[in-house]
């Protein structure tokens, strides 16, 4: 029997799941920037893993606008997002720092960003979100301990700029990650 994609591991992502402009859900006035790091178990980065991201619009909607990638005329290639509509989806490889970073703006009705991890070594990807701020109401939230609930929340670098750092797996001096099981 030959192994199913989600049995074979290995760092595949970068060849077709990543396009140009994949980490600008909203550009202009009023996005801002989320970026961070992800890391290992070992607290390295990881310089191939992929992140896909899905959001309401400032709104609180979730249709997004499908069709935003433009295409070359002469030969089908995607030249990337033409940046006028609200998207609700990103997608983001890291760089080999294993640094990534998204543009957006703030999602209305839900306090949260959802994100999908994939990246060498997991067999299944991981999911998690990206709390814009830490003093919502939020059931998920409202579940953890203080130090669970920081692995969930954005720190503000400087107005309109958030960092957001993933974590595998924790050690001594880092927490990993909270992550969600959909099973």
């Amino acid at each position: 029997m030959n192994p199913t994609p989600s049995q074979t591991v290995g760092p595949f992502f970068g060849y077709a799941l990543p396009f140009p402009r994949g980490g600008e859900i909203a550009a202009g006035a009023g996005a801002l920037t989320v970026h961070g790091h992800v890391f290992d178990g070992a607290g390295q980065p990881i310089p191939d893993a992929l992140l896909e991201f899905w959001q309401a619009d400032p709104a609180g909607g979730r249709g997004g606008a499908p069709g935003t990638l433009r295409r070359d005329p002469v030969n089908g290639a995607i030249l990337g997002r033409h940046g006028l509509d609200f998207t609700g989806f990103g997608r983001v490889p890291t760089d080999a720092d294993g640094h990534w970073t998204l543009r957006t703006r703030p999602p209305g009705g839900r306090p949260y960003i959802a994100v999908a991890v994939f990246a060498r070594g997991l067999l299944h990807h991981l999911y998690t979100r990206i709390y814009l701020r830490g003093d919502v109401a939020d059931p998920l939230l409202d579940r953890l301990t203080p130090e669970r609930r920081r692995t969930l929340v954005a720190t503000e670098e400087r107005p309109g700029v958030l960092r957001f750092d993933i974590r595998i797996q924790g050690d001594e001096e880092h927490e990993e990650t909270v992550f969600l099981d959909f099973s």
